[in-house]
């Protein structure tokens, strides 16, 4: 994994510029310890940060690749889980190898087939390819956006980096929110727009999308996209199939030159990855998988059981060990560490994020890092599975709005009277929903509570699934460190989307027909367990020392949250310890301390980008 960033700019000679590109690649250093270079030519310029993980010597970037007089330079961040097969299609085709890397068989495979070379990739990614000779530059990304890509253009140049403070270590560009920039964070946050990038003129390419960037402009275009269709298999041959897709998806994405484990919280998804991995392991290379988990200082002692979080995670965690064998990590993060890393996830993410749920994340990929430097982890099972419960409320299919989104008024109540005045949270957020349920692939004949459900469907794999993939990947790179996602492979997730609902619960349960898939692999106590989401802390510490956070924030007279929060409203949320709000702010668990946690995260981006507030 890496970080990439460029420019083009037509109207100067960047040749004198390479100390700009170096700041902009500099700002990566998280996403690529391992080596660093730059390129620069007449129009154009690449830096690259780089994590060794498949073919250290091999794999350098920018490459280069002549072509009939034609030098062809690539940055890539990402991996490609099927380089072998289309190594194999290029070799048919005269084409030869220096290496065993992905980065040379994709930049080969973009100057075979151009831009079609991205409906033959399996893996994740964001590149950017210049083409010399036509002065072009093509960038992509994949289709679930497991990899990011930010752009701007800025005074007739045209920046990408793979995180937006990458840009903002351009001399050109500021952070600036303007009032649909504000309307992000405060109608959406955590989540975001698609392709939208919060501060203003910078985007994110879209996930599924392709970008060029040449003399007349710059244009994407979209490449992949699920399809409605009749699903014609049976039960058991879609069992059969969602099984094989899995197994596969996980087999190939074991392929590394470093060590590699799994992330291990005893749910069905993880606990699948981990059950597949461990055993090709053990047949294939005779290796014993390496498994990691995350739990909090005395979490026994203060676990509350809640609809949402039934049950503690330790017990099945010990149960996967034991069926798997697996060489079993268990990390405890106290509740101080917790609170101080919030800074530290704000500056990985370039936005406020989910509080404890990413500085615990990055935490733990830190200390994984320590062993390893791949995991394979269970994300996207629940958004293309319907794992969540709005999947299956009929009061959420039928309203209007995010279900993971239901604290409009709470939000608008806690600002000062002047944003208030001067926005409309609910009907910005309404409009980017409706933009999202309008787009939805359609399947004629599908009665309405089917209809509805797709759109759900739909929702979560543009909405939910991509805070979650944000989350992993800056949270997993900003500790130098690569996680791995089996559940968003493009061919599962397609072959999914027109599974019917009453097959998709089988046996009346939340995800049956994967539950029915991983009959015989999982031991019926973890294979039958009712879904509990990622383990967050119940300490009262970590209340305090959010609360202690807030306070100081309240106390110092130049603190920024008070740009945007009315500061009477938040004193009492505060003094409540956040219990004054019992609405999520997002998602399922995100209230009380967590909350207080956001606000405080706030205040530190506003502060530490030195963000300027358009009024």
């Amino acid at each position: 994994m890496c970080g990439i960033t460029g420019c083009v700019d037509y109207q100067k000679d960047l040749t004198k510029s390479e100390q700009t590109i170096k700041n902009m690649a500099n700002a990566l250093q998280h996403r690529g310890p391992d080596e660093q270079k730059e390129w620069v030519d007449t129009h154009v310029a690449f830096g690259h940060k780089r994590l060794v993980v498949v073919d250290p010597a091999g794999g350098k970037q920018p490459m280069h690749c002549l072509k009939e007089d034609n030098d062809y330079v690539l940055v890539y961040n990402g991996e490609l889980y099927n380089t072998d097969d289309i190594r194999a299609e290029l070799q048919t085709r005269g084409w030869h190898f220096n290496s065993h890397s992905d980065t040379e068989v994709l930049l080969k495979s973009y100057i075979e087939w151009k831009e079609a070379c991205v409906e033959k990739f399996n893996g994740i990614f964001a590149f950017a390819i210049w083409d010399s000779k036509n002065e072009k530059l093509f960038l992509a990304r994949d289709r679930l956006g497991v990899k990011p890509l930010f752009y701007t253009e800025k005074n007739g140049a045209f920046l990408f980096a793979s995180e937006i403070k990458g840009l903002l270590a351009h001399e050109d560009v500021k952070a600036v929110l303007d009032q649909d920039g504000i309307s992000e964070l405060l109608a959406l946050g955590p989540s975001r727009t698609p392709g939208n990038g919060v501060f203003k003129g910078i985007n994110e390419l879209k996930a599924a999308h392709v970008g060029i960037v040449d003399r007349n402009g710059f244009r994407t275009r979209r490449y992949w996209n699920v399809k409605s269709k009749a699903h014609k298999d049976s039960l058991e041959e879609t069992a059969k199939q969602i099984r094989f897709l899995l197994t596969d998806a996980v087999e190939r994405q074991l392929v590394s030159d470093v060590p590699i484990g799994t992330f291990l919280s005893g749910g069905v998804d993880s606990s699948a990855i981990t059950a597949i991995a461990a055993n090709y392991l053990k047949k294939e290379k005779n290796q014993t998988l390496p498994t990691f988990s995350i739990d909090y200082e005395d979490n026994a002692r203060y676990f509350k059981k809640s609809t949402f979080q039934p049950n503690s995670d330790v017990d099945f965690i010990g149960k996967m060990v034991d069926a798997c064998e697996t060489e079993q990590h268990t990390y405890v993060l106290d509740n101080e560490t917790l609170a101080d890393l919030l800074k530290n996830a704000v500056e990985y993410r370039d936005l406020p994020g989910m509080a404890d749920v990413d500085s615990s994340l990055y935490w733990f990929c830190g200390k994984t890092k320590e062993e390893i430097t791949v995991a394979l982890s269970g994300e996207c099972a629940d958004e293309i599975f319907g794992g969540y419960p709005w999947f299956y409320r009929e009061e959420d299919l039928e309203r209007e709005g995010f279900p993971w989104i239901r604290s409009a008024d709470v939000r608008t109540s806690l600002l000062t009277k002047e944003w208030q005045n001067k926005l409309d949270l609910h009907e910005y957020m309404l409009a980017r929903y409706q933009e999202t349920v309008d787009e939805t692939p359609a399947y004629d004949g599908e009665s309405e509570i089917d209809k509805k459900r797709r759109q759900m469907f739909y929702l979560n794999m543009h909405w939910f699934m991509p805070t979650l993939l944000d989350r992993k990947d800056r949270m997993s790179m900003g500790a130098s460190f690569e996680a791995r996602v089996p559940f968003s492979d493009h061919r599962l997730v397609e072959y999914v989307w027109n599974i019917p609902w009453e097959m998709k619960t089988y046996q009346g349960r939340e995800k049956g027909i994967l539950r029915k898939a991983l009959e015989g692999l999982l031991p019926d106590e973890i294979l039958y367990r009712k879904k509990s989401p990622y383990p967050k802390t119940h300490h009262p510490a970590y209340t305090a020392a959010v609360v202690r956070w807030m306070n100081q924030i309240i106390a110092d007279p130049n603190a920024r949250l008070f740009d945007l929060f009315d500061k009477e409203s938040i004193k009492k949320l505060v003094a409540s310890e956040g219990k004054e709000i019992d609405t999520p702010w997002f998602g399922q668990l995100m209230q009380g301390p967590q909350l207080l946690a956001y606000l405080g995260q706030v205040d530190y981006w506003l502060q530490k980008y030195d963000i300027e507030i358009e009024k």
